[in-house]
C-alpha cells in the first residue's frame, strides 16, 4: 500500500470512529427500521461497508458499498415488536425494500442517515441489530461441540460473522497444530472433524465488523457452550462431558440417592462461599482446601457442621458462583497471600490488615465470583487442576458429597452481566462473536452498565436460548438442586418462565434427573434500564407473583435489622432495639419511633405469613389490609407472593455486614455480648419460622463476623473466615477496607477495639444450639411449612395487633384440623395448634391473648430440653390465654393431639 493509501485509509477509520460512535436507530424485523426522528419530510438512506471503510469527508457520507433508500410508514411499531422493543414504541418506522440482501448486509459495517427535503443531510447514526437477527436467525438446532460414534461436530451460532474458522491447539498452552474452515447456513457455521481430536483445545477465530471499534476484527474466542477449559479460559477444550471417565463411581445414580423433598414449601437454603467454606479448616487436606475436593472430606470440621444442620432439617446450600468468572486466577502458583499469623498481632482496630488485603486482592485467591466468563464450566481456581478433567470430576464430586450428608445444591447463576466486552481480551466472549447482540445497551448504542457491567439482554432470542441450554447443562451434567439467580430483575420473566419449565420437564428415566424438585429464585430488584417494564415485563419481584420462582424478601430483612443497607447503618428495627432501647442515632421522638416499631411488626406478620399478597392483616392502625394494601416506607407493596414458595425470607446474605455484625452495629454500644447473642437468635427465628422458604447466610448460626465489612466480596480471606471449629467469630481482625467502609470507619473502630462486643466460643456454641432447635421447631410440624396461600389464609392468625397492641411481641398462631374446626384438613399428627411468640423487648413480658384461651398448649418439646436457660421459663396459663415469655426470646407452644 502506498503511503498516501495508507494516509487515506487511516482517515476513513478515524471518520467512522467519529460517525459511528453511536446506534440510535433500531432495525426491528428484515424488512422494519425505527429511529427517533422527527421531520415527516425526512428521507432516509441505509449504508452498508463490508470493508468498514465508511466516512464522512466535506460532509458528505463516503466509503460505502450499498446505499438503500428506506420508505416511509404511517403506521406505527406493530404490536409485536412494540412488546419486544417498548421503550421504542413511539419511534418513526422505515421500511427496507424486499429486494436487500439483509442477510449479507448485517454482517457490514451500517450507518443509516436522515436528509431533509432539500436533500441536506440532518444526521447519522448506527443500527442495532438485535431485532433483525431475532426475526431471521432465530436458532433452535445444535450449538457447541456435539459427539457422535465417528465424529464431532461442533456449530456456532454468528450471523453477523464475515469468516469463521477453528484453531486447534497441543495442549492447554502447546503450539498451534491446525486451522480449519467453518461453513455458514442461515447464520450458523459449522464443521465436522475426527472423533479422534477429542480432549484437544481450539478457539473459534471469527472475521467480524465489531461497532466498537468500527473495524472488521478478527477475533479469538472461546466456544459460548464449551464445557472444558484450560486455565482462565484461554482455550476450549474438546471434551465429551458424557464420558464414564468424567464421572465419579455410581454418578448415574446419583438421583436415587436425592435427599427427600415432598414440597417446595420444606426447603431451607444455607448460603455459602466454596472458598470460605474450607480455606482456613485444618482438619481438610491443605492441598483441597478453598475447593471442591473439600466437601468430599466427610470428616472435617465444615462437612460435621453441615451434617449438624441437615440432620436439624436443613435442605439446600446455595453455593456462591462456580462457573468460570475472572476475578481469580487459575494457575495457585500466580497467588499470593499475606502473613496471617502477623496480621494476627495488630490491632483490633487496626487499618494495617486492611492495608495488606488490598496490596494483593487482585492477586489472592479470593472472589465471590460475581464476574462471568463463561457459565458452563466449572471454574478452575476451586479444581486442583485448571487443565483437562479436574474441575469436571471434583465439580460433580462435592454435588454427590453434598447430597449424601442430606443436603441439596444451589448454584448462584448470574446471567444479568458479563466480565467483559469487545474484540480483545480474554473475558470477552460473546460480545466478540456476535457483537451488540448479547449485550443490552441504550437508546444511544451504548452498553448498559447498571446490573455492575456489560448487562446481557435476555429479551434476545439466543440470549434467552443460551440461558436456558446452561441452566439444562449444570440440571443434567451436575445434578444441580437449584438456581438462585443474581440480579434476576434484569432478566426477563418470559425467560424465567422457560427456564423453570424447561427444568421441571426433566425425568429420571431419560435425563437421570427428576426435574419437578428442581428450584428456582433470585433477586427480584427492579432498577436500572428494565425497571417498570421499560425493556419488557421483566423478572422484578411483583411481575414474578403466580410463577412459582421465589424472589428474596428485603421487606422482611428491613424490617427486622432496621434502614435498610445502604441508609445509616445505625437505624435500629424491630429486633434490634428500635423504640425499646434506642442507641442514641435520632430516628424520631417518641411516638415516631414506637409508630415504626408497630409498622415494622405488620411488614415482619406479612413476611411471616408468606409475604402473600392477599393475606389479611390486622395492621397496627386497626385497618384490615391485604398485604398488597401495605406499604413499605417508600411505597411499594410489602405483600406480592401469591404462593407462599414466592418467598425467599432472609435478614442477611453475603451482600451487606454478616448478622452478628449489624446486630453489633445497631444495637447500644453498652449492651453486653449475652444480649447481643440473644437478638442474633431471635432474628434468625423469625425467618425459620416463616412460611416460605427461608435463607441462611453461611455463619449467622455461629455470630460470624467480617469486622463489619459491608461488602467483602474482595476482602480476602481474612476478613471472610469461618471457623467451623466454633473457637472465633472472626470479630475484630482489623478496620474493613477502606474503599467500602471508610465513611463509617468513626462507628466501626470503636467497636472493634471494644472487648466487650466479642464472644467467646460458649457464646458461638449456644447460638449454634439454639439455631439447631430452632430448625428442628420448624421441621417437627407441616404447619409451619404450609404450601399453599389458602392453607396460610385459612390457618395463619396473627394476635395482639391494633392500636392497642403490646410494642414489640409478635403472636402467631398456626391451626390444625380440629373437632372445632372440621373444615379445615389435617396435615400434623402431632400437633393441633402452634402459637409462635417473637418477644423483642429487652424484659420479660406477660400478654393476654383471649382467643387463644382455654387450649391445651405446652411449650415445644425441643424448647423443653433447650440449653438455653430462658427459653425453658416460657409459660401458658390456659385459663386466662396468658402467655408469659423471657427477653428477646422466641418461644413456641403447642398443642398435642390426643
Amino acid at each position: 500500500m502506498a503511503v498516501g493509501e495508507e494516509c487515506a485509509a487511516a482517515a476513513a477509520a478515524v471518520g467512522s470512529q467519529e460517525f459511528l460512535s453511536d446506534a440510535r436507530a433500531y432495525w426491528v424485523t428484515r424488512s422494519l427500521i425505527a429511529w427517533n426522528v422527527n421531520d415527516k419530510e425526512t428521507s432516509l438512506y441505509l449504508y452498508a461497508s463490508r470493508d468498514a471503510r465508511m466516512h464522512v469527508s466535506d460532509g458528505v457520507i463516503e466509503g460505502y458499498d450499498e446505499k438503500i433508500e428506506l420508505q416511509s410508514e404511517h403506521a406505527s411499531l406493530p404490536a409485536s415488536e412494540a412488546q419486544k422493543f417498548p421503550f421504542i414504541s413511539s419511534y418513526r418506522i422505515f421500511r427496507v425494500p424486499s429486494s436487500v440482501d439483509v442477510a449479507s448486509l448485517v454482517k457490514c459495517q451500517l450507518a443509516i442517515a436522515s436528509f431533509d427535503a432539500h436533500g441536506r443531510r440532518q444526521d447519522i447514526t448506527g443500527l442495532q441489530l438485535p431485532g433483525v437477527l431475532d426475526d431471521m436467525f432465530a436458532y433452535t438446532g445444535p450449538l457447541g461441540a456435539i459427539f457422535s460414534e465417528e465424529d464431532v461436530s461442533l456449530y456456532l451460532w454468528a450471523p453477523t460473522a464475515q469468516d469463521v474458522s477453528v484453531c486447534f491447539y497441543d495442549g492447554p498452552s502447546g503450539p498451534l497444530l491446525q486451522t480449519v474452515q467453518l461453513k455458514e447456513l442461515n447464520g450458523v457455521w459449522s464443521v465436522t472433524v475426527p472423533r479422534n481430536w477429542e480432549n484437544q483445545y481450539y478457539l473459534y477465530e471469527v472475521k467480524i465488523y465489531h461497532p466498537s471499534t468500527s473495524q472488521v476484527e478478527k477475533c479469538l474466542a472461546a466456544d459460548p457452550y464449551a464445557r472444558g477449559l484450560s486455565a482462565n479460559g484461554t482455550r476450549t477444550w474438546l471434551v465429551d462431558i458424557n464420558s464414564g471417565t468424567l464421572k465419579p463411581a455410581s454418578w448415574d445414580e446419583l438421583s436415587d440417592e436425592k435427599p427427600n423433598l415432598d414440597s417446595f414449601s420444606d426447603i431451607s437454603i444455607y448460603e455459602l462461599h466454596i472458598r470460605d467454606f474450607s480455606a482456613h479448616d485444618c482438619t481438610v487436606d491443605c492441598n483441597s482446601r478453598g475447593g471442591f475436593r473439600a466437601f468430599t472430606c466427610q470428616d472435617s470440621a465444615g462437612i460435621r457442621h453441615l451434617r449438624k444442620l441437615a440432620v436439624a432439617g436443613l435442605t439446600h446450600v446455595h453455593l456462591l458462583p462456580s462457573f468460570h468468572f475472572a476475578s481469580v486466577d487459575d494457575n495457585k502458583s500466580n497467588w499470593k497471600s499475606v502473613d496471617e499469623a502477623e496480621l494476627a498481632k495488630l490491632p483490633p482496630g487496626s487499618d494495617e490488615q486492611q492495608a495488606a488485603i488490598v496490596s494483593i486482592q487482585q492477586e489472592d485467591p479470593y472472589n465471590w465470583g460475581y464476574d462471568p466468563v463463561l457459565w458452563g464450566v466449572p471454574k478452575g481456581s476451586y479444581a486442583s487442576n485448571p487443565d483437562g478433567p479436574s474441575r469436571i470430576i471434583e465439580y460433580r464430586e462435592m454435588v454427590q458429597a453434598l447430597n449424601r450428608i442430606g443436603l441439596r445444591v444451589v448454584m448462584d447463576v448470574v446471567y444479568n452481566h458479563l466480565d467483559s466486552s469487545g474484540p480483545f481480551g480474554v473475558s470477552s466472549v460473546l460480545d466478540k462473536i456476535v457483537p451488540g447482540y448479547y449485550l443490552r445497551r441504550d437508546i444511544n448504542g451504548q452498553i448498559e452498565n447498571s446490573a455492575a457491567m456489560n448487562n446481557t439482554a435476555s429479551e434476545h432470542f439466543m440470549v434467552d436460548r443460551l440461558i436456558v441450554d446452561d441452566l439444562l447443562n449444570w440440571a443434567i451434567n451436575y445434578k444441580v438442586d437449584g438456581f438462585r439467580f443474581d440480579l434476576m430483575g434484569h432478566i426477563m420473566r418470559s425467560t424465567m418462565i422457560r427456564a423453570k419449565s424447561a427444568l421441571q420437564s426433566l425425568r429420571r428415566d431419560v435425563h437421570g434427573v427428576d426435574g419437578s424438585k428442581i428450584y428456582l429464585y433470585g433477586e427480584g430488584w427492579d432498577f436500572g434500564e428494565v425497571a417498570q417494564n421499560k425493556r419488557g415485563i421483566n423478572a422484578s419481584q411483583i411481575n414474578m407473583s403466580g410463577t412459582g420462582i421465589g424472589s428474596f424478601n428485603d421487606r422482611i430483612r428491613d424490617a427486622v435489622n432496621g434502614g435498610n443497607p445502604f441508609g445509616n447503618p445505625l437505624q435500629q428495627g424491630f429486633s434490634t432495639g428500635l423504640f425499646l432501647e434506642p442507641n442514641g442515632y435520632y430516628q424520631g421522638n417518641e411516638a415516631d419511633t414506637r409508630r415504626a416499631l408497630a409498622t415494622y411488626a405488620d411488614h415482619i406478620q406479612i413476611g411471616l405469613a408468606g409475604n402473600l399478597k392477599d393475606y389479611v392483616l390486622t395492621t397496627h392502625t386497626g385497618q384490615a389490609k391485604k398485604g398488597s394494601e401495605i406499604h413499605t416506607f417508600d411505597g411499594s407493596p410489602v405483600g406480592y407472593t401469591s404462593s407462599p414458595v414466592e418467598t425467599i425470607n432472609y435478614i442477611s446474605a453475603h451482600d451487606n455486614e454478616t448478622l452478628f455484625d449489624i446486630v453489633s452495629l445497631k444495637t447500644p454500644v453498652g449492651l453486653s455480648i449475652d444480649e447481643r447473642c440473644r437478638i442474633n437468635h431471635l432474628a434468625s427465628s423469625m425467618v425459620a419460622l416463616s412460611q416460605g422458604i427461608p435463607f441462611f447466610h453461611a455463619g449467622d448460626e455461629i455470630l460470624r463476623s467480617k469486622s463489619l465489612d459491608r461488602d467483602s466480596y474482595n476482602s480476602g480471606d481474612w476478613f471472610n473466615k469461618l471457623d467451623f471449629t466454633y473457637e472465633t467469630n472472626n470479630w475484630g481482625v482489623g478496620l474493613p477496607p477502606r474503599d467500602k467502609n471508610e465513611e463509617n470507619w468513626h462507628l466501626i473502630k470503636p467497636r472493634l477495639e471494644n472487648p466487650s462486643f466479642r464472644p467467646l466460643k460458649n457464646h458461638i456454641l449456644s447460638v449454634l444450639d439454639n439455631f439447631i432447635d430452632i430448625l428442628k421447631i420448624r421441621y417437627s410440624s407441616p404447619l409451619f411449612r404450609l404450601s399453599t396461600a389458602s392453607d396460610i389464609e385459612q390457618r395463619v392468625r396473627f394476635h395482639n395487633t391494633g392500636p392497642s397492641l403490646l410494642p414489640g411481641v409478635i403472636v402467631m398462631s398456626i391451626e390444625d384440623a380440629r373437632t372445632v374446626r372440621p373444615e379445615i384438613a389435617q396435615l400434623d399428627k402431632n400437633f393441633s395448634y402452634v402459637v409462635t411468640i417473637f418477644n423483642v423487648c429487652p424484659y420479660e413480658v406477660s400478654i393476654e391473648i383471649h382467643d387463644l384461651a382455654s387450649l391445651g398448649l405446652e411449650l415445644h418439646p425441643v424448647q423443653v430440653n433447650s440449653s438455653d436457660a430462658l427459653v425453658r421459663q416460657s409459660a401458658y396459663q390456659a385459663s386466662t390465654g396468658r402467655f408469659t415469655v423471657p427477653r428477646r426470646t422466641t418461644a413456641v407452644f403447642v398443642q398435642p393431639r390426643c
